[in-house]
């Protein structure tokens, strides 16, 4: 321990007297509000030193449990060498899928988070990644897991950020927030979203930290995929003065995407759950709640029936946002069209054939829907409600791009035919293919990996221009050909397109884009 503190003290004499350039994390030991935290070097990037599990929050027991996150409040030395527990929920259940592919299991279960992690309520961690010399502050790319607010966690290849750290020099990080009852209890008398609290804090400490690692605290992009993608855009709606972000990217979901649950469904929800744990279904249960064993909870949760979904092919979970007129609101469309939200710079996208996930979900669950449905399904949930989304932010005079996604590789495919399905642009931004599937990367995919995360990086340098400038990508314009067309044909390029090509429908969903 003496060798640690003078080993320590050091490093603080060093940083006192080294250029306010050169950033070097080669020792792995950063200062940080919760002390000195001492990373690795990641797997399978060297360049990259990996730093997880890092606490930005009071760990959510006891008294905690269902709160408001409550900032770390401890100090000393921290091992950031493993993940942390992933917050409580329910892995999806496998089963077998006609038609799969042989890494369909292995695909599904990784996206699911259902990989074996542990889990429990000492979750609220983030994990960070950033390459271990650089003569920069860099910019920094925060990611929000999707998962319909009721499972997830960052425990997963799918979201390890050691490859495009290193390809593009950006710092990323990743954060678990809690989801299902524990993130949006309905419980009377407690903030009813304090899963998009536990994003705001981690936020937070990242603009606090981040430049102890190497990154600009100027210069933060939120990212996130399906629910994730959604809370991004909560994000914009709920701090329009405050952000901390310089930009936003939303893959597969905006604010108007998935349904929302009411405060009357949300209450009724949690005394459902409150009366199968026995602690009874009215007044002041939350002591009782309280006192079970975390395990008890989320099968109790678990277990409450969800609404029936308004469009058939994506169940509604029991517990998920619910407007309390400060982070999640009711009236979105109008507040849109009247451009409520923070002014920061958008990209924002779907894939092609996002139903294809959905199609296996749907399936295990009995549920078996035409074509023609699932090509309302993927009109209703993303092409139109993103396009109204960015046609509003270019009105609004905000910077905007838009994309859909195309690619269909050999080692993603879920099943033939799947195509560009819900999640498979992840693999692009990230660039684990192989460390999800197993199955090597073809030229072409490992092309297209590299334009994703060149774009990806030089939007988060410089959301203004960026883009423009450097991929020579237009910025959105609902009445040209600016819809920013990914991996059509598998061709490993952009091209620009009308986005009434795919938009025309949504007139007759009485959705506007």
């Amino acid at each position: 321990m003496a060798f640690l503190t003078v080993f320590i003290s050091l490093l603080l004499v060093f940083e006192c007297f080294s250029s306010a350039v050169k950033i070097s994390l080669s020792n792995g030991a950063v200062n940080t509000t919760n002390g000195f935290i001492i990373g690795h070097a990641a797997r399978n990037r060297s360049d990259v030193v990996e730093y997880l599990g890092i606490p930005y929050a009071q760990p959510p027991l006891g008294q905690l449990r269902f709160d408001a996150p409550h900032p770390y409040n401890q100090t000393g030395t921290y091992n950031a060498s493993n993940y942390s527990s992933g917050c409580p929920f329910t892995p999806p259940q496998p089963f077998a899928y006609p038609n799969a592919t042989p890494q369909e299991p292995r695909i599904l279960s990784a996206f699911n988070t259902a990989n074996g992690q542990s889990i429990g309520e000492d979750c609220l961690t983030l994990n960070i990644w950033a390459k271990a010399e650089s003569d920069r502050k860099r910019p920094v790319l925060v990611f929000f897991y999707g998962g319909k607010f009721d499972f997830g966690g960052t425990n997963t290849p799918f979201y390890n950020g050691q490859y495009l750290a290193s390809a593009q020099d950006v710092l990323v990080v990743t954060l678990n927030y809690r989801t299902n009852i524990f993130g949006f209890s309905g419980a009377p008398g407690l903030p009813p979203n304090v899963g998009l609290l536990d994003q705001r804090l981690a936020v937070e400490w990242i603009r606090d930290n981040i430049a102890s690692f190497g990154g600009n605290s100027s210069s933060i992009t939120l990212f996130g995929q399906s629910a994730g993608s959604a809370a991004v855009d909560f994000w914009a709606y709920a701090y329009p003065d405050d952000p901390i972000a310089h930009a936003l990217i939303s893959q597969s979901g905006v604010a108007t995407s998935f349904p929302l649950n009411s405060a009357a469904v949300a209450q009724a929800h949690w005394y459902n759950a409150s009366a199968a744990l026995g602690c009874g279904d009215s007044g002041d249960v939350l002591p009782c709640v309280r006192s079970k064993n975390w395990t008890e909870v989320e099968a109790a949760g678990h277990a409450v029936a969800g609404v029936p979904p308004p469009i058939p092919g994506r169940s509604e979970p029991p517990f998920q946002p619910s407007p309390d007129g400060v982070l999640v609101f009711d009236d979105y469309p109008e507040r849109s069209a009247k451009g409520q939200f923070a002014k920061l710079p958008y990209l924002a996208g779907n894939n092609n054939y996002e139903a294809a996930y959905y199609e296996i979900v749907a399936y295990g669950a009995g549920t078996i829907l035409t074509a023609a449905q699932w090509d309302t399904f993927i009109l209703d949930v993303f092409t139109c409600p993103t396009g109204s989304e960015m046609r509003n932010r270019t009105s609004a005079g905000v910077p905007a791009w838009r994309f859909r996604y195309f690619g269909d590789w050999d080692n993603l495919r879920l099943f033939p035919g799947s195509g560009a399905y819900h999640g498979s642009d992840l693999e692009m931004v990230f660039g684990a293919s192989q460390d999800v599937t197993g199955l090597p990367e073809s030229a072409p995919e490992m092309q297209m990996q590299r334009l994703f995360m060149k774009a990806w990086a030089t939007f988060a340098e410089d959301p203004v221009n960026g883009l423009v400038d450097v991929l020579g990508w237009p910025k959105y314009n609902p009445n040209g050909s600016t819809l920013i067309r990914l991996g059509y044909n598998n061709t490993p390029t952009a091209e620009f397109v009308h986005p009434m090509l795919y938009d025309s429908p949504c007139a007759s969903l009485n959705q506007t884009s």
